[in-house]
């Protein structure tokens, strides 16, 4: 993203060879009809221009999409590949210019294979009857949100892909922890509890934009999302997820306002209820027995989850359970790069460091291979991360067999997608 960068890039002496690692992340996609090129597809373009051989890496599988595949492909050959698509008439064969390989078929030269076994386990639940209720409060205002918004459609589509953002932010810490859905609520009221005050000093029942152009997220950034580090994600998610919003008027405020009030604090009753069925799941997983070693030492866990707030609350639980604050360590984007070496260097090496609960800010590019044992406590959206973050533990060098506990609620919809795909 650095322009003065990638002008001296191009002003460079012809390279023999340029490698590039998660290449993956050099995507480009149609949008409603047009092509969508993120800043990493562009310095490929440069990239290409600029050296004789480019070979580019990844261990992401593609999003299925025969299009953007052969977008990401013209990196390579943009004779071959370039072009409008056409379903069923543009495609060019790839076999001369791409290896494609699984773990599974990868060897060692003695013919062994070159990663270890890995096993996964879908963990299913039921909510409780107080969060079942909960979850269909919340659905149920984020699905009358998402209808109001679709007024946007032709008026402002930068503050309906904003407010459809937020939504969806919403639905994801819904499914996160009590904990997540009730601090994102509790925001969002008090958020909008000072707009609606600010409002009614300055235009009483007259319509206005509560969203300022400032504070709402373009286009671009909303579609190339993935290109921004983990902090700067969570910083757009806590500024769209409290400020955006339909309401046109101070009526329609107040409503939303209302409706918030009543969510928070039926949140805050499934909170101090203490029965967070998801924790109850994690809480039997630790006492598995592959969670101890020959010797009754306890093995190193890797926990994922999404939201900050799941990931700190998880942590303090976990501390409590074994009863050495020492024991447990957290990786999210609001860790420095320096503490973020440091601890995983001491996950690699401390064997009083024996559980470490992150988000994707530890996902991808890191190695944790020191544990073979890790759980999805939130799984992301999108089902790469999931392979991307197994990737931490089961990585070449690895000689334990890795274990991989998949979380999923039943009867909801991520429950429902997920049991399909796990």
């Amino acid at each position: 993203r650095k322009e003065e960068l990638q002008e001296k890039l191009i002003r460079s002496e012809g390279w023999d060879l340029v490698i590039v690692d998660e290449a993956d992340r050099m995507s480009a996609s149609y949008f409603g009809g047009d092509v969508s090129y993120t800043k990493r597809y562009q310095l490929g373009q440069k990239l290409g221009q600029v050296c004789r051989h480019l070979l580019l890496m990844t261990a992401t599988p593609h999003n299925g999409k025969e299009e953007d595949f052969q977008l990401f492909m013209a990196l390579l050959d943009g004779d071959r590949f370039e072009g409008r698509f056409r379903d069923g008439v543009h495609y060019a064969d790839t076999e001369d210019m791409m290896r494609r390989l699984t773990k599974e078929e990868l060897l060692k030269f003695d013919g062994t294979p070159l990663f270890p076994e890995r096993r996964a386990y879908t963990v299913k639940y039921d909510l409780s009857d107080q969060e079942a209720s909960l979850y269909a409060a919340v659905t149920e205002y984020v699905r009358t949100e998402m209808n109001r918004v679709r007024r946007f459609t032709e008026t402002d589509g930068r503050k309906r892909n904003n407010v459809g953002f937020a939504l969806q932010i919403l639905q994801r810490r819904l499914a996160s922890s009590p904990a997540a859905i009730h601090a994102s609520l509790k925001r969002r009221k008090e958020r909008l509890e000072n707009e609606l005050t600010e409002a009614k000093l300055i235009a009483r029942g007259k319509k206005f934009d509560l969203s300022s152009s400032s504070e709402l997220l373009s286009d671009e950034v909303l579609r190339n999302i993935d290109e921004y580090g983990e902090e700067e994600v969570e910083e757009f998610e806590e500024i769209v997820s409290t400020t955006a919003t339909s309401a046109e008027t101070i009526e329609q405020l107040e409503i939303e306002v209302d409706t918030l009030r009543g969510l928070e604090q039926q949140a805050l009753r499934v909170l101090r209820s203490g029965k967070d069925t998801k924790w109850l799941e994690l809480n039997k997983i630790l006492d598995d027995d592959l969670m101890i070693d020959n010797e009754g030492i306890r093995r190193k866990l890797i926990i994922f989850t999404e939201a900050k707030d799941t990931l700190l609350y998880l942590a303090d639980k976990i501390k409590t359970r074994l009863g050495k604050p020492e024991n447990v360590e957290v990786i999210y984007g609001g860790v420095t790069r320096e503490d973020r070496r440091k601890i995983i260097s001491r996950f690699m090496q401390d064997r009083d460091l024996m559980v470490l609960v992150a988000n994707d800010a530890a996902g991808e590019g890191v190695n944790l291979q020191r544990g073979h044992l890790m759980v999805n406590y939130d799984l992301p959206w999108n089902p790469n991360k999931i392979e991307q973050r197994f990737g931490r533990i089961h990585r070449i060098g690895q000689t334990e067999v890795c274990h991989l506990w998949n979380l999923v609620a039943a009867d909801t919809r991520e429950g429902e997608v997920y049991a399909r795909l796990l």
